[in-house]
């Protein structure tokens, strides 16, 4: 029998939550031209292990204490912060959901993210301590509440006589449309959650689609379509495009492994987490893939668990 992990509320609110809600606004930050020395005790006054280095309104690197460390033990004289500030900026936008933040911080091993609006303009900044923080009040100002919304101890499609009933959901995602990413598995979760689905269930669905969307985003080469079929006690959902398709099928669903190019990695997607992730959250998973013609994901979840159906 599979086993299927507990997804907890805590786990859809990664998903579900933008960055801007758990992000701090007061950002620290320094200047290229500050002495090293002076870095070291902003760092220190301010309890931070690190900060944006902005120049002209522009944010143009990072400086942290592993730098400082290096720093002093290199015996350097008077340096300017420029010449030890790393500028290679791993950032995540306000509107991205918490669980992009997530994988840069696992994907880079960086301690802090600085956050940044569409326009590139610095807005906050991220550690993993913030996301445990907002997640922390998010819990607490009622979120779950969407789970106390079910009138009935069965679904609506239970309701529903007939020798076979369904409903059928079509969304279509764009290639390279981050901004929208996750709307067409948002709209989905919407229609479980009406449907009466168990929450649990729902928070699965909802974690692999999201997933799967964010696939077709990154890797289509003009978009896919995401279909869901909805039965009494079954739930089937297809993430389908035409595009470069997959050389190692096997390779790819390892953690950690990414087919995503350079420039994906470089804002921070493609972390080789998705395929894994739906595979746990998936009662069944199919994978099929041929280079040069495209691929379909085909997720199934048990709508009912409980029930043993």
């Amino acid at each position: 029998m599979l086993y299927l992990p507990h997804i907890s509320r805590v786990h859809e609110l990664i998903y579900e939550l933008p960055t801007e809600r758990v992000m701090r606004r007061d950002v620290i930050t320094v200047g290229p031209d500050m002495p090293m020395r002076e870095l070291k005790e902003v760092l220190r006054l301010n309890r931070v292990s690190g900060v944006p280095v902005m120049e002209e309104g522009r944010l143009i690197g990072v400086i942290s204490i592993e730098n400082l460390i290096r720093w002093l033990e290199d015996g350097a004289a008077e340096e300017p912060v420029r010449e030890r500030m790393t500028r290679r900026i791993v950032s995540v936008k306000s509107s991205d959901s918490v669980v992009e933040a997530v994988k840069r911080f696992a994907h880079y091993g960086v301690g802090r993210l600085p956050v940044v609006d569409d326009d590139g303009s610095l807005a906050g900044i991220l550690t993993a301590g913030d996301i445990t923080r907002g997640l922390l009040e998010a819990l607490g100002l009622n979120y779950e509440q969407q789970e106390c919304l079910k009138t009935s101890d069965r679904s609506v499609l239970e309701e529903l006589v007939s020798d076979r009933t369904e409903l059928s959901l079509w969304y279509w995602v764009r290639h390279g449309d981050f901004h929208a990413g996750g709307s067409a598995s948002s709209k989905l979760k919407r229609v479980l959650v009406s449907l009466g689905a168990d929450p649990e269930v729902v928070r699965r669905a909802a974690i692999a689609s999201y997933e799967a969307e964010m696939n077709l985003v990154i890797h289509s080469d003009n978009g896919g379509e995401l279909t869901a079929t909805v039965e009494p006690h079954w739930l089937r959902v297809v993430a389908m495009d035409r595009g470069p398709g997959i050389e190692d099928v096997e390779a790819v669903m390892r953690p950690g492994f990414s087919t995503a190019p350079n420039w994906i990695r470089e804002l921070g997607f493609g972390a080789g987490m998705g395929l894994a992730n739906i595979r746990r959250c998936s009662d069944r998973m199919n994978l099929e893939s041929q280079p040069g013609v495209g691929t379909r994901l085909e997720m199934i979840f048990r709508l009912h668990p409980r029930e043993g159906v």
